[in-house]
């Protein structure tokens, strides 16, 4: 049993964190998630969830599944999934997302582009029937 748990263990992957006071610099590609809390300059790239933490400054574009917005980032957005902006969060640049959530007091200096709707979505809403509005005569 022994060695099934160490096994199991071993092939968990551990997030990536650039924790507070640490800065850095470049290009910053990883396969998991990746947590921000200093300050970064440069490209980050991911296939996973990518998280600005409070007192983060990240000073870059970034790409990733999914893009959570807590501190600042200054540069472009790039989420397959979603784009969230905390109430803490200040994004300055453009963003283009399959979803955007800006929570209250959150801020976003930028444009926004969302994903159009899967073909296959578009031609079923066209095809449903819309009804009529029926208005009461005034007599």
């Amino acid at each position: 049993m022994k060695k099934k748990n160490k096994h199991k263990r071993a092939s968990q992957r551990t997030d990536t964190l650039i924790g507070p006071g640490s800065e850095m610099e470049g290009v910053l590609q990883c396969e998991d998630n990746l947590r921000i809390d200093g300050r970064f300059n440069g490209s980050i790239q991911s296939h996973g969830c990518v998280t600005i933490g409070e007192e983060a400054i990240a000073r870059s574009n970034i790409s990733a599944r999914e893009v959570i917005v807590a501190g600042k980032v200054y540069g472009d957005v790039t989420a397959e999934s979603k784009l969230t902006i905390t109430p803490t969060g200040q994004m300055y640049g453009d963003v283009y997302a399959g979803s955007l959530i800006v929570m209250e007091g959150g801020l976003l200096n930028g444009a926004s582009r969302m994903e159009e709707q899967n073909p296959s979505q578009a031609t079923t809403e066209s095809k449903e029937t819309t009804l009529p509005i029926q208005r009461s005569e005034a007599g």
